[in-house]
């Protein structure tokens, strides 16, 4: 099966399925000497976990992450680092009904198509389970870009089903279990509560920035680095839509008002999202992701069995009524990926580029 690894000089395979005794993956690439622990990777993890508030599922892992090779002494050796997280708390009887059904909206009936096989514990291998690799790797991407560059990165929530919700301050996204950048997040509480009730799902959009970025990163034709985004975000469980800058919005913009700006104290707007020509101006990266509404309810739906006759599916287990709850982390996380490995790439080809004049700030 072809399409687990993401990446070439930070090339991170992903491996496991939902239901299996672990999952992980192996980071082929990372520059030797930077101190590392199992603390800089939970940390991140624990934010992604499940069962951390009642508005998604329940299932209870730890996700505690091995450090299993590739670190001596508390530093990288440059060597492949293998993170282990091992699942503790499948319950694969809840798909034994399903098992020979296909799941509307999931991966089932493409998959079983495709392999001729499929393991229906969880989602198997289609699982969103499989982003808790993504989120490990992305914390030793996020290190090094810090140490190196001073790159941030910061995601929220912005859209719940039809709720929509204003950007107040960062601050407020740790303090509550939707990311959301609000400080009062009970009119949410109780959107979800009734969502949850009636059987039904929703989806989300979720907000991502990298601030702090160097000047010059992605290329001009294929590798561009907005392109690479976009490839890794839709690679995301659930992502239907990805928007860089002003986005869609940007059909309804006028030549004048969309194009930023430039002046000595720095651009003026970010209509680009922090990419020009496919290469990071230096602004942020400003990237919103939809994702679709969670396909595991228990409303009864129509679809057909692997023999192809008639069926009614209700799918049963823990699943999240919005899987977008749980997804800045992950978001972060890709984001991270990509601007590590054009990071890596700069470095390589034009790490001796010397400009006579310096960038221009970020923004005014």
């Amino acid at each position: 099966m072809s399409g687990n690894t993401f990446g070439t000089l930070f090339a991170v395979t992903n491996f496991g399925e939902s239901h299996g005794p672990a999952i992980g993956c192996v980071i082929d690439g990372c520059p030797p000497g930077m101190e590392l622990s199992e603390a800089d990777i939970q940390v991140e993890l624990d934010r992604r976990r499940p069962g951390t508030s009642r508005h998604v599922t329940q299932r209870a892992e730890p996700d505690q992450v091995e450090i299993l090779s590739g670190v001596y002494e508390g530093r990288t050796t440059g060597t492949p680092i293998a993170l282990l997280i091992r699942n503790t708390d499948q319950r694969s009887k809840d798909y034994s009904a399903i098992a020979q059904s296909f799941r509307p909206g999931h991966a089932d009936y493409s998959y079983w198509h495709k392999f001729g096989i499929r393991d229906p514990r969880g989602g198997g291998r289609s699982s969103a389970r499989l982003t808790a690799p993504t989120v490990a790797a992305g914390a030793v991407a996020r290190k090094w870009l810090r140490e190196r560059y001073g790159v941030q990165f910061r995601g929220c929530m912005t859209q719940v089903g039809e709720v929509a919700i204003p950007f107040e301050s960062w601050d407020h996204v740790p303090n509550n279990p939707f990311f959301a950048p609000i400080a009062d997040v009970s009119h949410l509480e109780t959107y979800m509560d009734q969502l949850r009730k009636a059987g039904d799902s929703c989806g989300a959009r979720v907000r991502v920035t990298a601030s702090g970025m160097p000047v010059g990163l992605g290329e001009p034709l294929f590798d561009k680095l907005d392109a690479d985004i976009a490839f890794a975000m839709m690679g995301l469980n659930a992502v239907k839509g990805v928007e860089i800058g002003a986005g869609f919005a940007s059909v309804a913009q006028r030549g004048s008002t969309h194009g930023d700006s430039l002046s000595p104290q720095g651009f003026l707007s970010n209509n680009a999202g922090g990419v020009l020509g496919g290469i990071s101006t230096g602004q942020d990266l400003d990237v919103s992701i939809a994702v679709k509404p969670t396909s595991s309810i228990i409303t009864p739906r129509e679809s057909i069995d692997t023999t192809g006759q008639s069926v009614e599916v209700v799918t049963k287990g823990r699943h999240d009524p919005c899987v977008g709850i749980r997804a800045t982390p992950i978001v972060e996380a890709l984001l991270a990926l990509v601007v590590m490995e054009h990071a890596l790439r700069q470095r390589a080809q034009c790490g001796d580029v010397r400009q006579a004049v310096a960038p221009i700030p970020a923004s005014a």
